[in-house]
């Protein structure tokens, strides 16, 4: 089986201690905001742009490094981690795999208002500290949204 990679971007998206998941229809997973980069994007654009589109929240990336730029380049917002998800496993090989830039990002309020086309607000709920423990979902979901939410907090002083 020939592997294909598509590369991703998913973004954590805080809002008073607490992240939004939604029940992912085609995966029966609970997943933070996220998608494919399109052609000429850049994976923190393409966050951005998932989250709005999936939730109607205009988040704003945290970011861990200082902005460096000059005349030629410019510091680009870079992810809190890279991840490698199989998508495709068929007989032990696996076919499909997606190069996910994660984010973590705040937003200004909690109401989810996803765009034309998206799973509806009823499919998304948020979850604090307690509840992402408790929770049935993957433990890299778990484990990444306690972190974003520890530097939401971190970054607002609280």
């Amino acid at each position: 089986m020939e592997l294909t990679r598509h590369v991703t971007a998913t973004v954590y998206v805080v809002a008073d201690g607490v992240t939004a998941l939604h029940e992912h229809p085609g995966l029966g997973l609970r997943l933070p905001p996220g998608g494919h980069v399109d052609r000429g994007e850049l994976p923190h654009e393409a966050a951005l742009r998932e989250a709005r589109e999936e939730t109607g929240l205009d988040p704003t990336l945290l970011a861990d490094h200082a902005d460096i730029s000059s005349e030629t380049t410019r510091s680009i917002p870079r992810p809190r981690h890279l991840m490698l998800a199989d998508v495709n496993v068929c007989n032990g090989e696996v076919g499909h795999q997606h190069v996910d830039h994660v984010f973590y990002a705040t937003a200004e309020r909690r109401a989810i208002d996803p765009g034309p086309g998206e799973v509806g607000s009823e499919a998304w709920a948020w979850y604090d500290r307690a509840t992402l423990r408790e929770a049935d979902i993957d433990d890299d979901v778990r484990e990444l949204g306690i972190e974003a939410i520890d530097a939401a907090e971190r970054q607002s002083g609280a």
